[in-house]
């Protein structure tokens, strides 16, 4: 069995890196933040276990659940735009390149760092952005963010009224091959995301216990603590 990766040598020159700017940080939170309410009411939605005694509409449990579940919607959705936008427009750390791993370096980080947390490899793939395996985990983890948004758009159309803007998304019924199967996309995206979260937890975690670069302080702060060497890369 592979020994346990060894945290780097004290004697190496760290340099102040800044890498997280301020929407990206803002965003991860309010994206973090709104999946932890999305999911809570969400699974009530899909199994009321709170049971209450009288009229229903004495209480309005269902109905406040739903309209709680909307509004985070709505900033899940706007937060997902924002990074989507700052794709373009952020500083290197944050552009699109660092999340689809198409070039050779990227590729090979990718192997690398998968290695390195499979616990195989001893020295960690450093970058002061994301690493090809991080990347490429946050791009296809966004295909699954737009994929609950317009799974939940679908089922939010049919019960809006026929003036409501959001009547046009009912138009995408049958691309999911009716209600029921995108009800059923949803609920499997809700908790492929949230298995995410906990991996991607791990990993920080893992990161900032061996590498002593500052990961986890980083989307507070903005700042790694980067090998001089490497303190440029992308």
């Amino acid at each position: 069995m592979s020994a346990m990766p060894e945290s780097r040598p004290m004697h190496v020159t760290l340099e102040r890196v800044y890498v997280w700017q301020l929407p990206v940080r803002l965003t991860h939170w309010v994206v973090f933040f709104s999946i932890l309410v999305l999911s809570a009411t969400g699974y009530y939605i899909g199994n009321p276990f709170i049971s209450v005694p009288g009229a229903a509409t004495n209480h309005f449990v269902m109905g406040t659940a739903r309209a709680v579940h909307l509004y985070a919607a709505i900033v899940f959705a706007l937060a997902v735009l924002v990074r989507i936008y700052w794709l373009f427009v952020g500083n290197g750390y944050a552009r699109l390149s660092q999340f689809i791993p198409v070039s050779r370096r990227r590729l090979q980080s990718l192997w690398k760092t998968f290695l390195y947390y499979s616990f195989i490899r001893h020295d960690p793939d450093d970058y002061a952005g994301h690493n090809g395996l991080a990347g490429g985990s946050y791009a296809m983890i966004f295909g699954i963010y737009f994929v609950m948004i317009a799974t939940g758009l679908t089922l939010h159309a049919v019960d809006v009224s026929i003036g409501s803007p959001f009547k046009v998304f009912h138009y995408l019924i049958p691309l999911f091959g009716g209600l029921q199967y995108a009800r059923l996309i949803h609920h499997i995206g809700m908790w492929v995301v949230l298995i995410f979260a906990v991996v991607h937890i791990y990993f920080v975690f893992l990161s900032s216990v061996i590498e002593h670069i500052g990961t986890f302080d980083s989307i507070f702060s903005g700042y790694k603590f980067m090998p001089r060497r490497k303190a440029a890369r992308l």
